[in-house]
């Protein structure tokens, strides 16, 4: 019972951090217009300052910390990858590029027969 209790107060906490984050994206934006006569530094950084509260609010919820666990846990991965070389991502481009002209000239003529088979044979338009 403790536990379903727990899960459900993390639910209810975070609920009103994402509205406050809502809230300030919202004014980041209404600020950003209502600071037209502004200078552009001062409207961009009232609405990137908003933001960036909204982001790090967001943050510290159960959700954001376990975001931030998964954006890290993606960086090490990306890292694990193993990139092509030049000269393979090279070969392997112009395959591509041969094939897509292979298939365009395939399309292109199978197009072209079934005009020709429907207009000049089957209806004797010419």
């Amino acid at each position: 019972m403790s536990e379903q209790k727990k899960i459900g107060d993390e639910v209810n906490g975070s609920n009103w951090v994402i509205s406050v984050s809502i809230i300030l994206v919202l004014v980041a934006l209404i600020g950003y217009y209502a600071l037209a006569t502004e200078p552009l530094y001062v409207r961009l950084g009232v609405l990137f300052g908003c933001i960036a509260l909204a982001i790090g609010l967001m943050a510290v919820t159960p959700n954001g910390k376990a975001f931030i666990e998964y954006a890290k846990d993606s960086i090490v991965e990306v890292k694990k990858v193993v990139w092509p070389t030049r000269k393979e991502s090279t070969q392997m481009t112009l395959i591509v590029f041969g094939f897509v002209a292979i298939m365009a000239i395939f399309l292109w003529s199978t197009d072209k027969i079934a005009e020709w088979l429907i207009f000049s044979v089957f209806l004797g338009w010419k």
